[in-house]
C-alpha cells in the first residue's frame, strides 16, 4: 500500500481496522495520525519481525546467528565485556528496566516495564528518531528561545517550520508570555522542551508546566521532554512535565548519561512514553542507528543502579561553584542570570561593545578561553555567551581569571555585531540568595 493510500486511511479512521496498523502501535491505534510519511512508508513487517531485530538470547540458548565475533585482543574488554555480542535493539533489558523504576521512584509516572523505555545514541539520537517518526516538511515545531542547537537544528533538516516562544529568566525560573505560547501551539505538531533548560539553566515552575501541558492537551500537540539535567536541581523538589493528569499519553521523556552521571563518552541515552509512540520512534532508530554499544549499556545500567545518595556530595559541590562562578563573574562587571539547574551561566555581553559571537571569538583569539556564542542557541541569544561551571577546579578558575583579564581590557564602545539578527530579550533576569561559597572548591572530575 503507497504512503498516500495509507494517509488517507488514518484520516478516514480506516486504519484502526487493519491488521499492520495494530501490529505498529501495539494495539493503541489513536496514535496513528501523530506518524510521519516516513514511518507510514517503513517495511514495518520486517522491521518489527523478530527475524530481522532478534531478542536478546537467554543464558540458556546456544546463539548461533550472531554478527559479530568475540575474541580476547590488546583492546578488546575481552569475552566478559562482549559476552553478548550484538545488544538488542531496543537496548539491553536491564537498562531499561533501570530507567522504569527510576520514573517510577521520582515521581510515580506510569513506565511500567522495559517495554516502554528504548536505549538510543544519547538524547540526541532520541529527539532525532523523534522527529523522524512523528515530523514530516511543513509541520510546526515549537520552541523555546534559547533552547539546545539540536533542537533547531533537527527541527530545520527536517524541513520542519521552527515557530520560536521567548523566555526569560526570573530568580532561576524559565518565564514565558502565555498569549505568545498559545499562538504558536496552534496547528503545531511536536514542542520539544528541557527542563532544566539548555543554556540558561532556568527551570520551569509548577504554574508553567501546568499552562503547557493545558495547551499541549487542548492543540493536541506531542511534547519531547528533555530530562537530561534534571540530577542537577539545586532547589526546590522536582516536578516534572510528563507526571501532569493527561500528559503521560503525549508526552516523549528522554535523558542521557552525559551530564547526569559524567559519562559522555558512552553516548547512551534513552526514550521513554507511550508504548505506541515508544514503537514508532523505535522503529525509526532502528532505520538509521540501531544497537548501542553493549559494554557502553553495560557501563550505564551500573552507573543507574548505583546509590543514588552518593550523588547528594556531587551537587553539593556544583552549589559551591556555581555560587563561586556567579560571584566572580560579577565582580568582572558581568550580570549573569542564577540557575536552579544545570551547570550554565546565561551572560549577556552588549555592555561591553560586543555582540555574544563577536564575545566569544575574541575571548578565544586573545585568552584561549571557550565559552558558548548564544546565537547558537536561538534568536534571542545573539547577546549572550554561556559560560560552564562543569570542567575540573583548576581549569576552571584559570579559565575564569583569563576571562577577567579579557573583560578588564573592553571598553563601551558602540556593540560589534556579527552576521546574525538581534531580537531584544524579554523580561528580566535575577539571582536568588543563596548558600556561602567555600573556601574552597572540592576538585571533580566528571568521570
Amino acid at each position: 500500500m503507497s504512503v498516500f493510500w495509507k494517509k488517507l486511511a488514518v484520516r478516514t479512521g480506516v486504519a484502526r481496522f487493519l491488521p499492520v496498523a495494530k501490529r505498529l502501535t501495539g494495539g493503541d491505534t489513536d496514535s496513528l495520525h501523530y506518524f510521519s510519511d516516513r514511518v507510514l512508508a517503513a517495511p514495518v513487517q520486517q522491521l518489527l519481525d523478530p527475524a530481522t531485530f532478534p531478542e536478546v538470547a537467554g543464558p540458556d540458548v546456544m546463539d548461533l546467528n550472531q554478527a559479530a565475533p568475540r575474541f580476547d585482543s590488546a583492546v578488546s574488554g575481552g569475552r566478559t565485556a562482549e559476552r553478548n555480542g550484538h545488544a538488542p535493539a531496543w537496548g539491553l533489558p536491564q537498562l531499561r528496566q533501570a530507567v522504569a523504576d527510576q520514573y517510577r521512584r521520582r515521581d510515580g509516572r506510569g513506565v511500567h516495564t522495559a517495554d516502554d523505555v528504548l536505549v538510543t545514541h544519547g538524547a540526541s539520537g532520541a529527539f532525532a528518531a523523534t522527529l523522524d517518526a512523528f515530523v514530516n516538511p511543513g509541520d510546526r515545531v515549537v520552541l523555546f528561545d534559547p533552547c539546545s542547537p539540536v533542537f533547531s537544528l533537527g527541527a530545520q533538516s527536517r524541513r520542519a517550520r521552527v515557530r520560536w516562544v521567548p523566555t526569560w529568566s526570573e530568580d532561576g525560573r524559565t518565564r514565558f508570555d502565555e498569549a505568545n505560547f498559545a499562538t504558536a501551539m496552534r496547528g503545531a505538531k511536536l514542542l520539544a522542551v528541557a527542563d532544566p533548560c539548555n543554556p540558561t539553566g532556568g527551570v520551569l515552575s509548577p504554574e508553567d508546566l501546568e499552562r503547557i501541558a493545558f495547551l499541549a492537551n487542548k492543540s493536541d500537540v506531542l511534547v519531547f521532554l528533555d530530562e537530561s539535567f534534571s540530577r542537577f536541581r539545586y532547589d526546590g523538589k522536582p516536578c516534572s512535565l510528563a507526571a501532569l493528569p493527561d500528559m503521560e499519553r503525549r508526552t516523549l521523556s528522554a535523558g542521557s548519561f552525559t551530564p547526569g552521571y559524567g559519562l559522555g563518552s558512552l553516548r547512551v541515552g534513552w526514550l521513554t512514553g507511550p508504548r505506541s509512540l515508544v514503537r514508532a520512534v523505535a522503529l525509526t532508530a532502528n532505520l538509521s542507528a540501531p544497537y548501542v554499544p553493549g559494554i557502553c549499556q553495560q557501563i550505564a545500567a551500573r552507573a543507574m543502579l548505583s546509590d543514588e545518595s552518593a550523588f547528594e556530595s556531587t551537587l553539593d559541590d556544583f552549589r559551591g561553584r556555581r555560587r563561586y562562578v556567579f560571584d566572580s563573574l560579577r565582580k568582572m562587571g558581568l550580570d549573569p542570570t542564577w540557575p536552579v539547574g544545570g551547570f550554565f551561566f546565561w551572560v549577556p555581553v552588549t555592555k561591553f561593545g560586543l555582540d555574544g559571537r563577536a564575545f566569544a571569538e575574541q575571548l578565544m583569539k586573545e585568552q584561549r578561553v571557550l565559552v558558548g556564542p548564544g546565537c547558537a542557541y536561538g534568536p534571542n541569544g545573539t547577546d549572550f555567551v554561556r559560560v560552564s561551571f562543569a570542567a575540573e577546579d583548576g581549569r576552571m578558575r584559570e579559565g575564569l581569571a583569563r576571562l577577567a583579564a579579557f573583560v578588564a581590557g573592553l571598553g563601551g564602545e558602540p556593540v560589534v555585531r556579527s552576521a546574525t539578527l538581534s531580537i531584544p530579550v524579554s523580561g528580566s533576569e535575577g539571582a536568588s540568595d543563596a548558600e556561602p561559597m567555600p573556601e574552597r572548591i572540592p576538585v571533580f572530575s566528571r568521570v
